[in-house]
């Protein structure tokens, strides 16, 4: 079954939650969540997406970013709106 994630529009500008810790680990990052002490464990793109949801850049603003960051052909709009959904299920942004 897959999993569905709450929908964030397109214009809204994400923005990571204050105080998370993230720390480099072996095949990705680790991501402290001290309000609820909890642990996320997140690969190096939905890092680079948490990283670009500083307020001020929307999602589609964001794919743009990581398409010129990883040199793609276009912008990756589709899985940069799941990465920050499932951000923002997981509570690492700030409540729209």
């Amino acid at each position: 079954m897959e999993r569905e994630f709450p929908v964030f529009p397109t214009s809204a500008a994400p923005k990571a939650r204050a105080g998370l810790d993230i720390s480099t680990a072996e095949d990705g990052f680790i991501v402290f969540q001290p309000e609820v002490e909890r642990v996320h464990y997140l690969n190096h793109s939905a890092v680079l997406v948490l990283e670009l949801c500083t307020g001020q850049n929307s999602a589609r603003e964001i794919a743009t970013l990581v398409q010129e960051a990883y040199s793609l052909p276009s912008p990756p709009y589709q899985a940069v709106e799941e990465t920050v959904a499932n951000l923002g299920a997981q509570g690492l942004l700030e409540s729209q």
